[in-house]
């Protein structure tokens, strides 16, 4: 998949009319947080700067993708690659992985991303006032946050800080992000879930067609289908659809992934409205440009 194939492909606007995502209405400063940070931290994901580099270097939106994610941790093997990213087919990972790995080196791929998100935060924001500031806010939330089950945060907090302002905010954002997503996932696993029925609860929270999520991470029909099945056996689902139980769950797994994140949002403490005010206003201005998603599901579901 080239990346005018992505754009075009999730870049789509939701219809109008359509609801918020059941997930975003959670007032809990850890989630509130998680969203405010979403279109920033992924700005190595979206932005048509980081694609373009990572296209000059042989890889496509995907290779981009995976390898650009896991290169924070050296060049593992693939397996590694598919165990912390946890809810996409080992199939798709691993030969996504292989296949960009072969292609382009490690280090050119981290300048890449690094330059790449700088250019866009700054094409898209202007001159970083303010940013040294907010930065260190978040970072300070950082301060309590430990290692311990969290290899991609851990590796990802191994990396230099870029010296650009907007390199800075955007790798602290990129910590918050994996910080929390390595904890959704232990939570999840503690839960029972495996990865396609992880996928499955959380396109339905977030206001996604059934399937859709998890068919974009590479698990086939049968695969979402047998997920289905079990899940509705088990009292989550009924007619493809949450059930009470199912919403309730799913709260539970919420919960628990917001407990994890406790330090970090008693680290930024009083300064926490401000910062997510801040960061709200700069998430919507990438929205708006164009260099993230306009889905407010796909926002959701990160």
């Amino acid at each position: 998949m080239d990346y005018e194939t992505a754009v075009a492909t999730f870049f789509a606007p939701p219809p109008p009319g359509t609801e918020p995502p059941p997930a975003s209405l959670r007032a809990s400063g850890a989630r509130r947080l998680r969203d405010a940070i979403e279109p920033i931290a992924t700005q190595g994901i979206w932005a048509r700067e980081v694609n373009e580099r990572c296209a000059d270097l042989g890889l496509d939106f995907l290779g981009t993708y995976v390898w650009g994610r896991a290169a924070s941790l050296g060049t593992p093997p693939p397996a590694l690659v598919t165990a912390t990213f946890g809810v996409f087919a080992p199939a798709l990972v691993e030969s996504v992985f292989a296949g960009a790995a072969a292609t382009a080196d490690r280090d050119a791929v981290l300048a890449a991303r690094e330059a790449g998100a700088v250019a866009s935060l700054r094409r898209v924001l202007g001159e970083p006032d303010g940013v040294a500031e907010l930065t260190a806010l978040l970072r300070r939330g950082l301060a309590g946050a430990h290692l311990v089950a969290r290899p991609l945060y851990a590796a990802l907090a191994a990396l230099p800080v870029p010296a650009d302002p907007w390199g800075a905010l955007w790798r602290v954002c990129e910590l918050l992000r994996e910080h929390r997503g390595d904890a959704h996932l232990a939570v999840c696993l503690s839960a029972g879930l495996d990865p396609v029925r992880m996928n499955v609860l959380t396109e339905l929270t977030c206001g996604m067609t059934l399937g859709s999520y998890t068919a974009s991470r590479g698990w086939s029909p049968e695969e979402i289908g047998a997920a289905v099945a079990t899940l509705t056996d088990d009292g989550l689902l009924a007619d493809g659809a949450l059930t009470e139980a199912g919403e309730e769950l799913r709260a539970v797994l919420e919960d628990m992934t917001d407990d994890a994140e406790d330090a970090v949002v008693a680290g930024i403490g009083e300064d926490l409205e401000d910062v997510l005010a801040r960061l709200a206003d700069l998430s919507g201005d990438l929205i708006e440009a164009g260099a993230f998603p306009a889905d407010p599901a796909k926002r959701a579901a990160g």
